[in-house]
């Protein structure tokens, strides 16, 4: 992973991430290059983007498939090697579009998405990272594998469907201290072999990196308030 080059005339929010992330990395006596800084431009659009791209910035996450798929394709075009990322909720009929914009997915966590993104690998010979999403809050309303299912859910992942699964993906409680959660999230990545992390946003993502995060997902600190609200 390389860091990008912020320079003086980066967007300031870009700017600031970047620093904190620096002084994180430190704290955590790790290398600034192991952490993947994901810019998360859901809802905002190419001319908000822009900024952040001329700034160095080459890797961005989108919530849904539908609204990547409307406005990615003609910046990918303009900005070659940059990386996108499906940071929200996967649904089985978006799995195709998925499987062909998406550099990573960060939300397989449910036997119907395996089954469909491992056809959709196979048909169009495309790798995307895979990450699992575990629901450390057991949550009701939130998507993802309780903590106590993540391991049998992995070993199926790949026993049954064929699928090379990188890392894990948490959302901690907006009301609960996240760094328990990041702490679970870590452990069930270690023990089952994973070596990423997708794990920390705006308000959280030092505390992420403490705990070993590889990609942090930061929007409005970076791009400020989102335009309006998410459906």
């Amino acid at each position: 992973m390389n860091a990008p080059a912020v320079t003086a005339s980066s967007p300031s929010g870009l700017t600031a991430v970047e620093a904190e992330i620096a002084t994180a990395c430190k704290a955590a006596n790790r290398d600034r290059s192991a952490v993947e800084l994901v810019a998360v431009s859901k809802t905002f659009a190419r001319d908000a983007i822009e900024p952040v791209l001329r700034a160095g910035q080459r890797c961005f996450g989108e919530n849904r498939v539908q609204e990547a798929k409307g406005k990615w394709p003609a910046i990918l075009a303009a900005y070659p090697g940059t990386r996108l990322h499906l940071i929200g909720p996967l649904q089985s009929n978006k799995a195709r579009e998925a499987v062909a914009l998406f550099d990573a997915i960060h939300s397989v966590d449910r036997p119907s998405i395996c089954e469909t993104l491992a056809k959709e690998i196979e048909k169009q010979g495309k790798h995307p990272l895979l990450f699992v999403q575990v629901n450390t809050g057991e949550e009701p309303q939130k998507a993802g594998v309780a903590p106590g299912d993540a391991d049998a859910f992995i070993a199926r992942c790949a026993g049954t469907y064929r699928l090379t699964i990188s890392g894990v993906m948490c959302i901690p409680p907006v009301e609960e201290a996240p760094a328990p959660h990041f702490a679970l999230a870590a452990k069930i990545a270690e023990r089952n072999g994973l070596k990423l992390l997708s794990m920390g946003m705006s308000a959280d993502f030092a505390t992420a990196i403490r705990f070993g995060a590889t990609h942090v997902r930061v929007g409005s600190a970076i791009f400020g308030a989102r335009p309006h609200p998410q459906a």
